[in-house]
């Protein structure tokens, strides 16, 4: 059963005091979990559905997650955001990297792959923090997604059409 949005809503601010009581960053949680440093936060503000394998390690390394929580954690979530988000600065410059570079970006992936996409539903997102050869500290996002590639559109191929020509 998915959960609504108010409800993600109001686990977030409780899941998110769980986290500071553990003393422990993104990072930290995601080293002792195994998960990344973006997949845990997405967990913690409802916008991933913890795996009951996974739900051990991160009781472990968030000791404050109740039972309750946990519960609510593995319910697929109500994946969504509020529209002022992107008016956040940090947010902006993100959507602006990708709008800017997003053209070069897919003309790298149709030459290196073909016609395609990367997925975001099997995908990966890490954030890390390196210093420059210049000293200065630079942000590293990572997206790995699964390459999709288009398909041609044959009719032959068209299983609601197969299974229509069947009676």
């Amino acid at each position: 059963m998915e959960e609504s949005s108010a409800s993600a809503r109001a686990a977030v601010p409780r899941l998110m005091a769980a986290k500071a009581e553990s003393g422990k960053s993104f990072s930290d949680i995601a080293a002792e979990t195994g998960l990344t440093n973006v997949y845990v936060a997405q967990l913690m503000r409802r916008q991933a559905q913890l795996k009951p394998e996974t739900a051990p390690a991160l009781r472990a390394a968030v000791p404050g997650l109740t039972d309750e929580l946990v519960e609510q954690m593995m319910r697929p979530p109500f994946r969504s955001y509020h529209p002022d988000i992107v008016h956040e600065p940090a947010i902006y410059r993100l959507n602006e990297a990708v709008m800017h570079f997003g053209e070069s970006i897919k003309e790298i992936i149709n030459e290196d792959f073909g016609d395609g996409i990367m997925s975001a539903i099997d995908f990966y997102c890490s954030v890390d923090k390196v210093q420059a050869a210049d000293g200065k500290t630079r942000v590293v996002v990572t997206f790995d997604g699964k390459y999709l590639p288009y398909t041609e559109q044959k009719s032959e191929h068209m299983s609601a059409r197969a299974a229509s020509n069947i009676s």
